[in-house]
């Protein structure tokens, strides 16, 4: 996935805002260059995102980073959901209780209280993020929760673009 450099000045500035809105970096600027996509170019955005941040939360999880692997984690289920929201509905989800609301109607909607429970995991992950409570036994646990969240989710992206 390609970087892009920000002087650490600016990349400070984003990381606040970010964190004011509830969010990752990654997932701020997604939504401010969403507009300028078609919706199927966004979903895809939104979801490679989702996978990188995956991957990253695997890395900072080997480096012992507890903390940062959490908001990995959850940055990662909130932009898989927000890929969903978009290739199924055309929705933007732009706050934390349109996420909540999107993933409780969907469970309902798939018959699959699963995806509710992994999302509740994940959102544990955004509170580790801010608390550090977890151990690292309890952020590796997510970390394989999220990705059978995103497994289901993509089930559901697949299903759409048919």
């Amino acid at each position: 996935m390609p970087m892009v450099l920000v002087p650490e000045s600016a990349y400070e500035k984003l990381r606040k805002l970010a964190e004011l809105r509830g969010a990752t970096v990654e997932e701020l600027v997604l939504d401010l260059v969403a507009d300028d996509m078609t919706t199927a170019e966004a979903v895809e955005a939104y979801w490679e995102a989702a996978k990188g941040l995956l991957s990253e939360a695997e890395e900072e999880l080997s480096k012992g980073d507890l903390r940062q692997a959490s908001e990995k984690i959850w940055g990662s289920a909130a932009l898989a959901v927000k890929a969903v929201a978009l290739a199924r509905e055309g929705r933007r989800l732009a706050s934390h209780g349109e996420l909540w609301r999107f993933v409780s109607e969907l469970a309902r909607q798939e018959g699959d209280p699963d995806i509710r429970r992994l999302w509740h995991v994940a959102t544990s992950m955004h509170v580790n993020y801010y608390e550090g409570w977890a151990d690292e036994g309890l952020v590796r646990g997510a970390l394989e929760d999220v990705r059978k969240l995103l497994a289901k989710l993509e089930r559901l992206i697949k299903e759409e673009k048919r």
